[in-house]
């Protein structure tokens, strides 16, 4: 199968999986680890914010950064942007915080609330260079709108 055609199962599996669970913690786990295990990331997970921070929320991968500022990085230029931000090389990002040195490139996609303010970020690292295009970002915002 070629990538779109695992998210468009992938997508069909996690509404399943989710439906009718109504704890966001646990939507949120759910979702990360069916995406890290079907797509094969390095790393996938939401950080959640809490006042003017990100702080790290359910993920699959090594350990990560615990507390990261609107604006900082590309999670929270994503946060701050309230948009999708796709970065083939994060060595090319001004001000990417490694959390790291094997991530090499990162797609973070924002999770609105109700009101349509950025409660969440998904954020997803690759070891490979030039990884996420945007059949990731359409089938990632796609997943988020469950949340």
């Amino acid at each position: 199968m070629n990538k779109e055609e695992n998210y468009k199962l992938l997508f069909e599996q996690v509404k399943a999986l989710i439906a009718g669970e109504t704890d966001e913690v646990a939507i949120m786990a759910n979702v990360c680890a069916a995406i890290h295990e079907t797509m094969g990331f390095f790393w996938t997970g939401f950080y959640i914010v809490k006042g003017e921070e990100l702080v790290l929320g359910p993920f699959q991968g090594p350990v990560a950064c615990m507390h990261i500022g609107y604006g900082r990085g590309v999670c929270g230029t994503a946060w701050q942007r309230a948009e999708s931000v796709v970065v083939p090389d994060v060595e090319a990002f001004p001000g990417h915080i490694a959390c790291s040195s094997l991530s090499r490139s990162e797609i973070v996609v924002p999770v609105f609330d109700t009101d349509g303010n950025v409660k969440a970020v998904l954020d997803i690292d690759s070891k490979d260079l030039n990884t996420f295009d945007e059949v990731d970002q359409h089938w990632l915002e796609e997943f988020v709108k469950m949340l």
